[in-house]
């Protein structure tokens, strides 16, 4: 992907600096709830209230083709691991799995009755994990087209799931304020983490599947040790909801996106705030890092519409830092 040649003032650590100025995808008419990068990270499937989603192409920073037939807000996308396919949740209360070349719906999985608030896919499936208003986690056979399993403990919403990159383990938050870790194979919960004040409305795994950050509406994040089930660090700085949460490949830094209308890069080892993006006109409501760990793709709310991509190199690696 070319790298943007324009310079924008940004907090990182306790100065200003310059950082490369954010890519700009124009195209969605209402808040964009999810981006996902494919795995070679030369393309990205956003999802939209405008019942829309859209595949990008990140090199050429244009809109390949768009995806109809939710009729709610598409609240959630995950691609799978031959980046061929993807999975949508949405207000309307299903779930589709989606061929990204031919731009058309495979498979509809309904049946739930309540708003899909998020899904992941397990490698190329043929599994997917969905968190649903009703509380609950389902395991999905996506080539079954049928739900296989229900893990049940949230007394509160489930907003927010991630599965560890061996498939075996499932990380939930929920408004009950807690955040859930999941024996996917033997469908019970291993531990519930405790700790947050308000709704959990994000989670994330590290590659190495030992550790989890989560986000809640108070701005504060939190990492979690998923061997013996405590709290590592709570993350401090966002000054409003956290929405949306990603993990860098090599583990080391997460970025957030927040309703204060930024993002912040973290270094999940000391807990510090290493930049913030300012950038978005609302609230950001979705984030993911490429799987290069080179650029996080956000999405934000309704003053704005658009998806952003930015250069983390820089903030990664200090010393190749633009200028001051």
């Amino acid at each position: 992907m070319p790298r943007p040649e324009t310079y924008l003032a940004t907090q990182v650590g306790k100065e200003t600096k310059a950082v490369k100025e954010p890519l700009t995808l124009h195209g969605h008419t209402l808040p964009v709830h999810a981006v996902a990068p494919t795995p070679d990270g030369r393309r990205v499937v956003s999802g939209s209230a405008d019942t829309t989603l859209k595949l990008w192409d990140l090199e050429r920073g244009k809109e390949i083709r768009t995806l109809e037939g939710h009729t709610g807000w598409v609240l959630s996308v995950a691609v799978m691991a031959s980046g061929l396919r993807a999975v949508s949740a949405s207000m309307d209360e299903t779930l589709k799995i989606w061929d990204l070349e031919r731009g058309e719906a495979i498979r509809t999985l309904g049946g739930r009755a309540h708003p899909v608030f998020a899904v992941a896919v397990i490698g190329d499936g043929p599994y997917a994990v969905s968190a649903a208003e009703d509380r609950t986690i389902t395991v999905w056979d996506l080539e079954r087209g049928e739900a296989i399993r229900s893990l049940q403990g949230h007394t509160g919403k489930v907003y927010a799931v991630a599965v560890t990159p061996d498939g075996r383990r499932a990380v939930s938050g929920s408004g009950d304020k807690t955040v859930k870790l999941w024996d996917l194979e033997r469908g019970e919960s291993i531990c519930t983490l405790a700790g947050h004040y308000v709704e959990v409305h994000a989670v994330a795994i590290t590659p190495d599947g030992r550790r989890a950050v989560s986000g809640s509406r108070d701005g504060k994040i939190k990492v979690w040790d998923l061997e013996d089930c405590e709290e590592l660090h709570t993350l401090r700085g966002h000054t409003r909801g956290i929405n949306a949460i990603s993990v860098t490949p090599d583990g080391r830094y997460a970025v957030s996106a927040s309703h204060d209308e930024t993002l912040k890069v973290w270094d999940l080892e000391s807990g510090e705030a290493l930049a913030t993006l300012e950038g978005h006109a609302d609230g950001v409501v979705a984030v993911a890092v490429t799987p290069d760990g080179r650029y996080a793709i956000s999405g934000a709310g309704f003053k704005d519409d658009t998806i952003k991509v930015w250069d983390l190199f820089d903030l990664t690696h200090p010393e190749t830092r633009g200028p001051s």
